[in-house]
């Protein structure tokens, strides 16, 4: 099945998406459509995230562990099915408290700067 601009339907299992170690303590897996990416992360404890904005919005869903959220200078905490919403240039970062965290990104429009440096076609490879 395809979509309008030739997108192709996808239907897949975590594990069997590729992993990348993208910092010291964070591995990250993607999913991407053309205007939609889904980010899985998984954070080891104590680790922080620099605060930061992007134009892109995101949504945060907290799969596993419980994590300190700093957004717009508030902190708050948020724990395992909790959502965060976060609109295009909100600054925020976060800190993993006591235990591994499983966080799901979901970002509009698609982080270009975190495909692969090739992909032949939207979501390739998946």
């Amino acid at each position: 099945m395809t979509g309008p601009n030739g997108t192709v339907f996808q239907h897949c299992d975590w594990s069997s998406i590729p992993v990348e170690q993208i910092a010291d303590g964070i591995e990250r897996q993607m999913i991407w459509g053309e205007q939609l990416m889904v980010c899985r992360l998984r954070i080891a404890p104590r680790v922080v995230t620099a605060i930061h904005a992007h134009p892109h919005e995101q949504i945060t869903l907290v799969e596993r562990g419980t994590v300190r959220f700093t957004v717009a200078g508030q902190e708050r905490v948020s724990s395992a099915g909790d959502v965060l919403h976060f609109p295009s240039q909100c600054e925020h970062g976060a800190t993993m408290l006591e235990e591994e965290v499983v966080l799901i990104d979901i970002f509009s429009p698609v982080r270009e700067e975190f495909l692969p440096s090739r992909f032949p076609s939207v979501g390739e490879g998946l």
